[in-house]
């Protein structure tokens, strides 16, 4: 799965109706209803949205008529393999009317064109963990981890006999940071994941 990198826009005029498309990456659904609050347009008639994190999602058609914004909206988004992401499609309406299919395509239009417009980043999925280490062992540990593609030390912790690291990994290598843990302290130290 990707996400946006950074927030992009789109705007197209479809039969004299002004359409502007915001798409912005998100960690949550309370990200998701900021952006929302922060950008929907008091003086447009129709500012329509949808958005997905994970299994999490939720789409508006904001006063068109129903399934002809939010969800198509949301189509692009999932048509693009996105997530994390919220796009906001603004309407100013010009006079015209454009009918169910109309608006299906101006709503879904925009906003793909808006993410395709976009710069896009793999999302990895992660774990965090904690080791528990003596000081004998602490300075190899870290090195190695340091060195060991994808593994952050997000904390480190003093204890009387030691210290206690806590870092984040690829998800998929889990099996081989417990590997390095294990295998640099001759075993004194064990990964602890957090669930």
């Amino acid at each position: 799965m990707y996400s946006l990198e950074r927030p992009v826009a789109f705007e197209q005029i479809v039969k004299k109706s002004r359409f502007l498309a915001l798409g912005i990456p998100i960690a949550s659904e309370a990200d998701a209803k900021d952006a929302l609050a922060t950008y929907a347009h008091a003086d447009a008639n129709h500012n329509c949205f949808a958005w997905r994190s994970g299994q999490t999602y939720r789409f508006s058609d904001d006063g068109e008529p129903g399934g002809t914004a939010g969800k198509p909206i949301l189509q692009a988004i999932d048509g693009q393999s996105l997530d994390r992401v919220i796009v906001i499609v603004t309407r100013w309406f010009g006079g015209v009317l454009l009918g169910t299919g109309g608006l299906i395509r101006a709503y879904g239009g925009t906003a793909a064109a808006c993410l395709r417009a976009g710069e896009t980043i793999e999302i990895v999925p992660t774990l965090e963990g904690n080791i528990r280490a003596a000081y004998s062992d602490l300075a190899i540990l870290k090195a190695r981890l340091a060195a060991f593609p994808g593994v952050i030390i997000l904390k480190e912790t003093f204890h009387g006999g030691g210290a206690e690291l806590t870092i984040s990994f690829p998800e998929w290598k889990l099996d081989d940071v417990e590997r390095l843990v294990a295998d640099t302290t001759s075993g004194r130290s064990t990964l602890f994941v957090k669930l």
